[in-house]
């Protein structure tokens, strides 16, 4: 399917495998660090990528079960988007967005058009997630200012969300551990419970779950005033939250409730954009939603260059256009805002989804969320749930209590530890196991990945069972 290069990493300029991992220790400061290794610390060295396959600085060829980071979608190593971003950095490399524009940027903000639902018509573009949902924030702000309504600011979010590293992003988030020891805006934040079924209330069925979230949105909007509250931003599937699919229907009466008051709703589709649930956007395609923005990046590329964006509404630019406020100025921009390289290799990543991957990842998805299924048949997984090439394996302690495994939080690294050894890369959550690989993955490929994954799962419940922390 991919047209690859024979390049090895061993061929490129750069550090031996030892040196750069003496390099990282002396002089890189890793994302997430912990304090008592930041500064001080290496991490797996990957050397190659190609088609769904890593390998790492020992040689190990490895499936790349996260996609990177949600975001290699059409597979490593494509001789076509490489070749893109050679001719058009040899064509034109950069231009100011300040006072200049270029080609790449206007045609893709047609393309995204042209795929996004209901009248989501102009796109912003930034360098990635967390710039986006930033970008989308700050329109919020601007857009009730010059309304108008400088009190209209407050975000509604969930527990177990992910929006980003910036700082106004960062204060969306819902996962306890992305707050204990950083600052945030918390004030112009209201957190809301996740829309996660697994953890509903014991004897509550998944329609009582679904009409109490629902109560409680309606309820913060009576007890803060819809006045207040400015936007709503919510990921379709709560990607880095342990891939969170909300009850049929929740979405929908949500937009409708946000409808109803004037506040934004802004659908953060970082994660399942550009054909992580078969569709360019899942928002329409798969939820049937139409938000005032949508927000994304990752597999807009499919992780070759750095590229987010938000696209809005034509109703929101129209009543900004026609405001008493025609001088108010949207004082927001960066420096790499619609980057002609980026955006080129957007659009030829856009004609390699179009021209077979989002069909292929439509048709393989239910083989693959099929056959992970299967896992629940061991005592430590308590559920594996998932849409599209997106799913999470939650162990548990016991089904009856669904106790995360209080006594182990590293029991997804004791899982990832064992599958790396047998050729598989996932992605550890605390208790969880994410798999996202790259779109382009065969059904027999979905068959190593899960027999690994099994297979790692076995090894960690005999671990436990030896160490005397888990009886299952």
């Amino acid at each position: 399917m991919a047209a690859q290069s024979k390049i090895k990493a061993s061929e490129l300029i750069g550090p031996g495998d030892d040196d750069a991992v003496a390099l990282a220790k002396r002089h890189l400061v890793q994302p997430w660090p912990y304090a008592g290794s930041v500064g001080d610390e290496a991490r797996t060295l990957i050397g190659e990528g190609d088609g769904i396959y890593i390998t790492d600085a020992s040689g190990k060829r490895l499936i790349d079960g996260p996609a990177g980071m949600w975001c290699i979608n059409v597979g490593h190593r494509r001789e076509e988007l490489a070749k893109v971003m050679y001719d058009q950095a040899m064509a034109l490399s950069y231009n100011t967005p300040w006072y200049t524009m270029n080609a790449p940027s206007a045609e893709l903000a047609r393309r995204i058009a042209d795929a996004a639902p209901g009248d989501l018509s102009h796109t912003f573009f930034t360098t990635g997630g967390s710039s986006a949902v930033e970008t989308a924030l700050r329109f919020m702000q601007f857009y009730n200012n010059v309304r108008g309504r400088p009190e209209k600011k407050l975000i509604l979010s969930r527990g177990g969300a992910y929006h980003g590293s910036t700082y106004l992003s960062a204060s969306l988030n819902g996962r306890p551990r992305d707050h204990d020891w950083m600052d945030g805006a918390s004030d112009l934040v209201i957190k809301l419970s996740s829309p996660d079924p697994f953890r509903r209330p014991k004897g509550m069925s998944i329609a009582a779950f679904t009409d109490f979230l629902v109560d409680q949105f309606r309820d913060a909007i009576v007890r803060v005033g819809a006045d207040r509250i400015g936007a709503f931003v919510g990921e379709p599937v709560q990607a880095s939250g342990g891939v969170i699919v909300p009850p049929d229907g929740y979405l929908k009466r949500i937009r409708e409730i946000c409808r109803e008051n004037d506040i934004l709703y802004v659908s953060d589709e970082v994660v399942t954009g550009f054909g992580r649930l078969g569709h360019v956007f899942a928002s329409g395609d798969v939820f049937g939603i139409d938000p005032d923005m949508i927000t994304f990046a990752k597999g807009v590329t499919s992780g070759y260059f750095p590229l987010g964006g938000v696209i809005i509404s034509e109703r929101l630019l129209e009543e900004l256009r026609r405001s008493n406020h025609p001088d108010a100025l949207f004082g927001h921009g960066l420096t790499y805002t619609s980057h002609p390289i980026s955006c080129a290799v957007a659009l030829k990543n856009l004609d390699l989804l179009e021209e077979g991957v989002l069909a292929h990842t439509r048709e393989i998805a239910p083989y693959f969320q099929a056959q992970l299924k299967t896992l629940e048949e061991l005592p430590l997984v308590g559920e594996v749930r998932g849409v599209g090439l997106m799913a999470c394996v939650e162990c548990v302690a016991d089904r009856e209590s669904k106790d995360p495994l209080q006594l182990d939080k590293d029991v997804g690294k004791r899982i990832d530890a064992h599958c790396h050894e047998l050729g598989l890369l996932v992605r550890p959550l605390i208790n969880m196991c994410v798999m996202s690989p790259p779109l382009i993955i065969t059904k027999e490929q979905v068959d190593d990945m899960v027999a690994i994954l099994r297979e790692g799962i076995s090894r960690t419940m005999d671990d436990l069972r030896k160490e005397g922390v888990w009886r299952g």
